[in-house]
């Protein structure tokens, strides 16, 4: 698949191809479909901008739900605003305080869901930080490549994946399905050097196995509660925070 994208798809640089080839985050497959909807019809001329090709889009409060999707620009959600999907490759999206989506992805750019926002789906990113504010809620997984993940008093039912990025649990934050942290593959071991930190915070719960496919500094609250853990050893702390 990654030669007919190199061919048929110049707004993409050969970095980004190479990125698209090497990793297979689900969220990728959405925003490849939102791109070829794009390249097949255009941008919008009717004043609707939900589909750009170069440009950021912006979804107002109030406005009925449907996809938006760029290829160079982020997404901002107002609060309160609802979505469909929101995908972007070269971008960050932004899920305003309490408002709705069912999936969001980007290639190249973070993902933050702000306080008391639900995504019904999942949200995904290759090399982004993903961050849930207080009451964010997640029914699906939340993934990436490179980045890091930061919950704060958010909810998760799908699992947390990522193959180098830091992860930090806290508040009374719930995670359902686990976390995995996957080993580099041959092609990306020569980019992920750094030790992933997982820190699961007090007052943190992580339901199903904690599994570990590469080194990592896993730090777990006294006053955290987990699930089995494979492929490492979790060093307890006290207090709000671990050691640096």
């Amino acid at each position: 698949m990654g030669e007919i994208i190199d061919r048929s798809h110049p707004m993409l640089s050969s970095r980004d191809t190479r990125r698209l080839r090497r990793v297979g985050v689900p969220g990728v497959i959405a925003v490849l479909a939102a791109m070829l909807a794009l390249s097949a019809c255009g941008e919008s001329k009717d004043g609707d901008e939900s589909t750009k090709i170069n440009g950021s889009i912006h979804v107002p409060a109030g406005k009925p739900p449907g996809a938006v999707a760029t290829v160079n620009g982020s997404i901002h959600i107002d609060d309160q605003a609802a979505v469909t999907s929101a995908t972007t490759v070269n971008g960050s999206v932004h899920l305003g305080d309490h408002a709705t989506a069912t999936s969001l992805s980007s290639v190249n750019g973070s993902i933050a869901l702000g306080a008391g926002a639900h995504l019904s789906g999942s949200a995904s990113s290759v090399n982004g930080e993903l961050t849930l504010g207080d009451g964010a809620d997640i029914s699906g997984s939340l993934s990436n490549v490179n980045g890091k993940i930061t919950l704060n008093a958010a909810h998760v039912g799908g699992g947390i994946k990522t193959v180098s990025g830091s992860i930090i649990i806290g508040g009374a934050s719930h995670v359902e399905g686990g976390i995995l942290v996957e080993k580099p593959s041959s092609e990306l071991v020569q980019l992920v050097r750094d030790v992933p930190r997982v820190v699961i915070g007090p007052g943190a719960t992580v339901q199903g196995e904690l599994r570990f496919e590469r080194t990592v500094q896993l730090f777990v609250s006294d006053k955290a509660t987990i699930g089995p853990v494979t492929g490492a050893t979790a060093i307890p702390f006290t207090g709000d925070t671990p050691p640096s």
